[in-house]
Parts: structure tokens; C-alpha cells; sequence
């Protein structure tokens, strides 16, 4: 199942690429970036989180060159240019320069000839260089590059973190999503986002979730209206972003729908490419949701650690039943 905005649980957004400017606004001061190019622009995008150094292709090898990568020299590559023939490195690097390249990086703080620079600024590529070495240099900028070009969505919702668990509290507008995680708060849980919840994949099957930068840790209640659950509750009953771990479907009660009653039929939803386990639960009242929130935590973080109630259940009445079968074919009254 996908959620989709026809039942108002999610609106599909689409991310734009970074420019080199703002990988540079964003990281200059840890990667100790100074721009060697003033001459070139710096609005080239930046899509592909990758990073990459030239390799074979300073050797000639282009054939498999992954262009719209950041290109990173390090020493290896600079010390292999300064011992080319001058007409030949700059053939190799003009070469090089003829793929989509949005930015070069040249770590360690080295020397970069003046011919380089010329060819970088004919080609329109931004050269940067980092004071920090080749290995430090990969180790700050890759993780910020995951995070940022991230596949990311939208969720109408609520998520809180319910004993270390993500719970992503969906339904339609009135059903009582806010009310829940209030309750989940005042019990000592935290929130994450409420209304509107930004997700963003990371890996193959990890979603982050957390709330818009102006939202912060702002709720809405019907009957009250906004309020500020970090004064209210203190900052222990906020969290900044939490993995989205189940989906938590409220809605009320319908008598002519037939609700999972063994646990053994399992659910999920599509979110970013990733299945997460889906669960529905009825609300009518004198319905204690947040408990029930709460056990669904907790089982999630017993399945987790390999114990599945109803299975194991099931498994148990299965192993009874010959000793049951046999009973009634010898009984003869």
C-alpha cells in the first residue's frame, strides 16, 4: 500500500540539486575551503552525492568517468600532473574538463599551477581548495552530501518517539493524531513533528523523519489552538528527528469492517521505496489509543529482537492440534 494524497496522509515533494555555492556557504569553514577560481561561477549543481578523485582518467581511461560528481585531487593526482610532460598534463586535464564536473577540490592545502587554473576557468569549473587531508576531507563532505540530496517527502501526520521507536501517527484530519502524541508527551515520550512531517531516505531502507525548521516543536489543538510543547513540557519532550520506524493508522471505528484480531496478517506502506509496517487502529471512545501506542512500541522492539507473540502463538495452538485430533477420533460416545 502507498499512502497517497488522495487520503491527505502525504504530499509527494521533489528536491532540488545543491549549487556549488551552497556546498561552499555550507562547509567552508570545517573544510577549510578557499576558492582559487574567482572567475567561475558557482551556481553549477551538485546532484549526484558522490564524491569522486579523476583516477584512470588522468591516464587517459574516460570510458567509465561518472560524470556530475564532485572531483577531488589529492596528492596522488597532483604529484602524477607535476611529473607529466607540460603539454601532456594539460591535454589530460582538458580532457577532463570537457565532462560535466561542477566543482574541483584539491585537498592538503597544495600548490595548484597557475595552467590548471586556467583551464578550469575556461571551462567554467570552480576550483576549491581544503586544508585538510584527502581522508578528512572525504569524511566531512560525503555525509552532508547524503543527508542534503537525500530523497525526501512530505507527510500530513504525527511522529513521536515512543520508547526509541518512531511512530508515525496518520488519519484523516479530525481523527485525533495530535491528541495522541500529546498524551504520548505528557507520559514522558517525545515528539518529533506534528501536522507536517519531512522524510528523507537515507541508505537503502532507512527514512528519517522530523519537522519544518519554522515549526520546530509547535502543535496544533482543536479547541486550543497552538502550542509550544518544549515550555510546556520541557526540552526532554522534544526530539530534533527520529528514524520512521511503523505507520500508525487512526481511524474511527467502522462495525462493518473487519479489524486484524491475531497479529498474524501484516501490512505495510511505501514510503520512498521503503516498506514500512503498517497497523490500523479503530478509535471510539473510552479507547485508551495512547496505551495501545505504546504496546505497539514495545512489540515492534520485541519483533526486533526476534520474538513474535503471534506467531509464537500460532505455532504453539499448531503443535496442539494432533494431540487434539487425535482425542476426538477415539472418542466413540
Amino acid at each position: 500500500m502507498t499512502l497517497s494524497a488522495e487520503n491527505d496522509d502525504t504530499r509527494v515533494g521533489t528536491r532540488r540539486p545543491l549549487t556549488v555555492r551552497e556546498v561552499l556557504e555550507a562547509k567552508q569553514e570545517s573544510l577549510q575551503l578557499e576558492v582559487l577560481t574567482p572567475q567561475a561561477a558557482l551556481d553549477r549543481l551538485v546532484a549526484d552525492p558522490d564524491v569522486s578523485s579523476p583516477g584512470l582518467a588522468l591516464a587517459g581511461f574516460t570510458d567509465r568517468f561518472a560524470e556530475g560528481r564532485l572531483q577531488v585531487f589529492g596528492e596522488t593526482e597532483m604529484t602524477y600532473l607535476a611529473r607529466l610532460e607540460r603539454p601532456s598534463a594539460r591535454d589530460r586535464v582538458t580532457t577532463l574538463f570537457a565532462f560535466q564536473i561542477p566543482a574541483v577540490f584539491i585537498t592538503k592545502g597544495q600548490a595548484v599551477p597557475e595552467w590548471f587554473l586556467e583551464l578550469a576557468g575556461a571551462a567554467g569549473i570552480a576550483v576549491l581548495r581544503s586544508g585538510l587531508s584527502t581522508r578528512d576531507f572525504y569524511r566531512l563532505l560525503k555525509p552532508y552530501l547524503e543527508a542534503a540530496l537525500a530523497p525526501q517527502t512530505t507527510v500530513h501526520g504525527s511522529l513521536a518517539d515512543v520508547y526509541g521507536v518512531g511512530l508515525l501517527f496518520v488519519g484523516k484530519s479530525g481523527v485525533g493524531k495530535s491528541e495522541c502524541v500529546l498524551d504520548l508527551v505528557e507520559r514522558g515520550h517525545r515528539l518529533v513533528a506534528d501536522d507536517l512531517v519531512m522524510v528523507s531516505r537515507h541508505g537503502n531502507e532507512i527514512l528519517i523523519g522530523k519537522g519544518h525548521e519554522l515549526q520546530r516543536h509547535h502543535m496544533e489543538i482543536r479547541g486550543i489552538g497552538i502550542i509550544d510543547i518544549a515550555n510546556l513540557f520541557g526540552i526532554r519532550a522534544r526530539r530534533l528527528q527520529k528514524r520512521l520506524e511503523v505507520i500508525v493508522h487512526l481511524e474511527h471505528w467502522d462495525a462493518t469492517r473487519e479489524y486484524v484480531r491475531t497479529g498474524l496478517e501484516e501490512d505495510s506502506t511505501d514510503i520512498l521505496g521503503v516498506d514500512v509496517p503498517r497497523l490500523t487502529v479503530p478509535v471510539n471512545p473510552g479507547k485508551n489509543i495512547t496505551v495501545i501506542s505504546e504496546v505497539i512500541a514495545m512489540n515492534h522492539l520485541l519483533r526486533y529482537a526476534g520474538v513474535d507473540s503471534a506467531a509464537t502463538f500460532d505455532q504453539r495452538l499448531r503443535e496442539a492440534m494432533p494431540g487434539v485430533q487425535e482425542y476426538l477420533e477415539q472418542d466413540y460416545e
